[in-house]
């Protein structure tokens, strides 16, 4: 009975680590958000069928990108983890509106938190990420083609 006692509260020890991690993670990615700002997917999705000058900067990882993507022109595919290493040979204009995402808003919110320290000054994100834009019906394009996922 000792030694189950004593592994648990090693466990426990070992695990308050990760307990105190969601908090300060989810200040950094509030932080973000109040910085860099965020656009509803209603209002994206008016933009770009308005055409408007508008980059959409996808940040998930290769294997995420299969669940499909935003169309868009002027569309780039730039993990998170290599944004600062990446991004100011593939987009040069600082001044342009850049609306980056993510699968649910957070990696999309620090990335355009980032954007905006590297001197892009219109860098936002889209709020809720991939999964608000489907949720509202708009199109994503998959390798099968275009899709939308719809209310029954």
């Amino acid at each position: 009975m000792k030694k189950l006692i004593t592994i648990s509260l090693l466990t426990m020890l070992g695990m308050m680590p990760l307990w105190a991690l969601q908090p300060a993670t989810d200040k950094l990615i509030t932080q973000a958000k109040k910085e860099a700002g965020e656009i509803s997917a209603t209002k994206l999705k008016k933009m770009l069928d308005k055409e408007e000058d508008v980059i959409i900067l996808d940040v998930r990882e290769a294997e995420q990108r299969a669940e499909g993507q935003i169309y868009a022109d002027d569309y780039f595919a730039i993990t998170r983890g290599n944004l600062e290493f990446k991004v100011l040979n593939k987009i040069k204009n600082k001044n342009a509106l850049i609306v980056t995402y993510c699968r649910g808003g957070s990696r999309g919110a620090l990335a355009a938190q980032t954007l905006r320290n590297l001197g892009y000054k219109n860098a936002t994100n889209l709020k809720g990420g991939l999964k608000a834009w489907a949720k509202a019906s708009y199109p994503i394009e998959t390798g099968l083609g275009i899709t939308k996922l719809t209310k029954e």
